[in-house]
């Protein structure tokens, strides 16, 4: 089984797996373990990673980056919206409403949804995976902003299945930061003691996130999460796109803005200038060659006079989220032990000020960067799956917004209402909720306090309680309901049952009713009591647990639930998104193999006519040099004409049709590098047959017991060998080496194991070996076992280890005499 770790991040994307060894961060084919979250589309192919972001300037309108937080919007969302107009590619509405990208896919316009997108590079990751794991990869754990909505989620898992990964959990990207951090510490507090306050600030490249977590033994705790999701490295490279932008206006008369292709490179160049900037104070040049109407443009920047007065105002939103984040676990900064900062944006000097002037401390860098998040999904995986064994540790998150539930009442007076999971409420979390009703009812969930939330629309789904109906006496049936926020961090109606009362004959009560909600998490009761006080309040009848009811028994019957979950994709969709992907890879693979063809074909031509001057001059006639030559510069100039694009089969045929020429040259050049290598060999081992059969012949001793009848067979054919080899050599001899040779190494190498096999197992024949007279032999055992029976039959005694102690005693003496 897989354990796999991803951080799906906005900019870049790393994979951790669990190998025996521990956690590793793995590299892709382009030994780089930093995979960028970018997929170029083609006329014939996608490329994804790596060879996607080198066409980012080339093929600007097809090639997508910074999808990530396009997951489970609607087109008309406002973030869409201002997306819109900074992306170079075109988003489009979806059929459903949700937001889709257009594109040019083999020759064809393609609307793609988000997760289709985020699908195709999660299968580019798996891809990687299994190619450094060696094995097929299914599970896994992937990372998101701790800030998303279930909406967002939902559609990231979505992704997941059309990549065909199976997601153990979705981790808040704090907390997999968090459990890389504090899985290894071998000093966290005992359980019973207070416990290590850390905090962790992620800045990546859109979005700063800030979690405080409590550590004991064992035990991760998050005790507050904020955030600023439009806060992030890109951020500040805008802020430094728009002064450039000015600058070259006014200098150059250039307009920026109007040309995406420009624009795009303006956003590397200000993007590397920062990296720089982060570890120069001095002022540093900014040069971009041919940017825009054949102009080269120019220009500088200091860290400290220009960079962090322009972005004084991005500067001042760092503290707001980590002053809420304390106020929210309720600690002073004395509580705290340690502010670990992750993500490349905290790289920039001004930030990590920010920061460490808030807590009057100095902040710790011994966290990797860029692939904590990776590692701490990784760990998170190794700890669900079965094959790896890690230490004990417990991980518990937070709800990271308020959700309410509302119901219709019965009558007139209105609806019902109550906050099911508060804000930082640890997750993941169940609660048992009791309801009095006669008919089927609706659940609809949303977010108690919608300004809180960086998504428009508040609802996350309605839920139908379906087949209730009222007790055989006519009064309200208790319906029992399990909420919860799962491992993934996404609210549901788990499940939901009925009550029913049964008259028998005996004294019973409703007892057990109230016995299961008892066994719920504590808090779990008030909020039935609280669901039970608004639904009296609307008029409906409430039981009265402290009257018992003799001769009656209870019996509980699970209730079927409908779902409607916001902007949910159905299984449908998601099936035909897989299909697709199927098919996109299918195409990949395909043209890849054509391209490998057409290179082969490429490949040989330019690698025989290098030879053809070198190695293989002597082996060829001056005529079939001229005429191969122009036979290699026809397919040369063919691949770039008529050639540039052909099926797969026409390519190999091609390499066929050259390989029918070039194949006896190299074959003769390869029989004369190899031949006297073999002769020699051969020539050695007739050698050393002679030299064994001489010294038959003169009697030594070594083969004194060899059968002369086969020894005479050991010569004759060992004459035979020497007479082919002689016959054939002096034909060899005789021809030039532009023609193909009379006897090959496989023949000589074969006529060698003949003479092995034929000769060996004669002249090394072992002599037989001589065995010792018996007489001599009985009597030496006589004399050697005599003493050792005559003592062990003298020497007794009851106790029988001290006989076997003597026995064995005389038997070691008399070893050594």
């Amino acid at each position: 089984m897989s354990v796999v770790g991803i951080d799906l991040g906005f900019l870049n994307c790393y994979i951790g797996v669990a190998r025996s060894g521990g956690i590793e961060t793995i590299a892709n084919e382009y030994s780089d373990r930093c995979t960028p979250a970018c997929i170029s589309l083609g006329s014939k192919t996608r490329a994804i990673g790596n060879a996607a972001k080198s066409q980012i300037v080339t093929n600007v309108k097809n090639t997508l980056h910074g999808f990530k937080k396009l997951h489970g919007r609607a087109f008309e969302d406002p973030y869409i919206q201002a997306e819109r107009a900074k992306l170079p590619y075109e988003l489009q509405k979806m059929p459903n409403g949700s937001v889709g990208v257009k594109v040019r896919y083999l020759d064809e316009e393609r609307l793609f949804a988000v997760e289709q997108i985020t699908g195709m590079l999660l299968a580019k990751l798996k891809e990687t995976s299994e190619s450094a794991l060696k094995k097929p990869v299914a599970d896994c754990v992937i990372s998101v902003p701790s800030f998303f909505t279930d909406t967002e989620r939902r559609s990231v898992m979505a992704a997941a299945q059309i990549a065909g990964l199976n997601c153990l959990k979705l981790m808040n990207e704090t907390t997999a930061v968090a459990l890389a951090y504090g899985i290894y510490k071998q000093d966290l507090p005992a359980l019973e003691e207070k416990p290590r306050n850390v905090v962790f600030v992620d800045m990546g490249h859109s979005a700063y996130q800030v979690s405080i977590c409590a550590f004991n033994k064992g035990k991760l705790k998050v005790l507050a999460t904020t955030f600023d999701p439009f806060l992030g490295g890109r951020n500040f490279d805008e802020a430094l796109v728009d002064y450039f932008s000015e600058e070259f206006r006014t200098k150059y008369k250039l307009n920026v803005k109007e040309n995406p292709r420009a624009l795009l490179r303006l956003y590397q160049e200000c993007e590397k200038l920062k990296k720089l900037m982060s570890a120069n104070a001095s002022d540093l040049p900014l040069n971009i060659e041919c940017f825009m109407n054949d102009l080269d443009v120019s220009s500088k920047m200091n860290r400290y006079t220009q960079f962090e007065q322009l972005c004084a105002a991005l500067l001042s939103r760092v503290e707001p989220p980590l002053r809420a984040a304390m106020e929210q676990a309720k600690l002073q900064r004395e509580d705290i032990y340690g502010i670990e900062i992750v993500g490349g944006a905290t790289r920039i000097p001004a930030v990590k000020e920010q920061i460490s002037n808030f807590f009057c401390k100095e902040i710790s860098t011994t966290l990797n960067a860029d692939e904590a998040v990776a590692r701490g999904c990784a760990l998170q995986c190794a700890i669900l799956s079965p094959a790896f064994k890690v230490r004990e540790f417990s991980i518990t998150d937070v709800v990271p917004y308020s959700i309410t539930l509302r119901w219709k009442s019965s009558y007139e007076e209105g609806t019902g209402e109550c906050e099911v999971f508060s804000k930082n409420h640890a997750a993941p979390f169940s609660k048992v909720i009791t309801f009095h009703k006669k008919e089927p009812f609706d659940l609809e969930a949303f977010y108690t306090h919608p300004h809180e939330v960086p998504y428009p629309d508040s609802r996350i789904g309605r839920f139908t309680i379906q087949n209730v109906g009222p007790q055989h006496d006519g009064d309200n049936s208790k319906v029992k309901v399990k909420v919860r926020v799962n491992i993934h961090g996404l609210f549901s109606v788990a499940n939901a049952s009925i009550i029913e009362k049964q008259n028998i004959e005996g004294d019973h009560s409703d007892a057990p009713m109230d016995t299961e909600s008892s066994i719920k998490n504590q808090g779990r009761e008030d909020d039935s009591l609280q669901l039970q006080t608004l639904q009296a309040s609307s008029g409906d009848k409430q039981d009265h647990p402290s009257l018992p009811r003799a001769k009656t028994k209870v019996k509980s019957i699970d209730l079927p639930i409908q779902a409607s979950l916001y902007r949910q994709l159905g299984q449908d969709l998601i099936n035909c998104y897989i299909e697709n992907e199927g098919k996109m890879i299918m195409q990949d693979k395909l043209e890849k193999e054509r391209n490998d063809a057409k290179n082969a074909v490429e490949e040989y031509v330019y690698d025989f006519r290098d030879k053809l001057c070198g190695v293989f001059e002597k082996f060829i006639t001056e005529e079939d040099t001229n005429k191969l030559t122009l036979m290699l510069e026809d397919t040369e100039n063919w691949l770039y004409e008529d050639g540039e694009d052909q099926p797969k089969q026409v390519y190999m045929d091609k390499l066929q049709e050259l390989r029918k020429f070039g194949q006896p040259i190299q074959e003769r050049y390869m029989e004369h590098e190899e031949r006297p290598k073999v002769l020699n060999e051969l020539g050695k081992k007739i050698q050393l047959l002679m030299k064994a059969v001489e010294a038959y012949k003169n009697k030594d001793e070594k083969y004194d017991h060899l059968d002369p009848a086969e020894m005479e067979k050991v010569e004759k054919y060992i004459s035979e060998a020497m007479n082919w080899l002689n016959t054939k050599m002096n034909a060899q001899n005789k021809l030039s080496l532009t023609q193909d040779p009379i006897v090959k190494v496989a023949e000589i190498m074969s006529k060698s194991k003949e003479l092995d096999s034929f000769c060996n197992p004669i002249i090394y024949k072992p002599k037989p070996k001589i065995e010792p007279p018996n007489d001599g032999q009985s009597k030496a055992n006589g004399e050697h076992n005599g003493p050792v029976n005559g003592q062990s039959s003298t020497e007794t005694g009851p106790d029988p280890a001290k006989d076997n102690s003597q026995q064995t005693k005389p038997s070691g003496e008399m070893e050594v005499d």
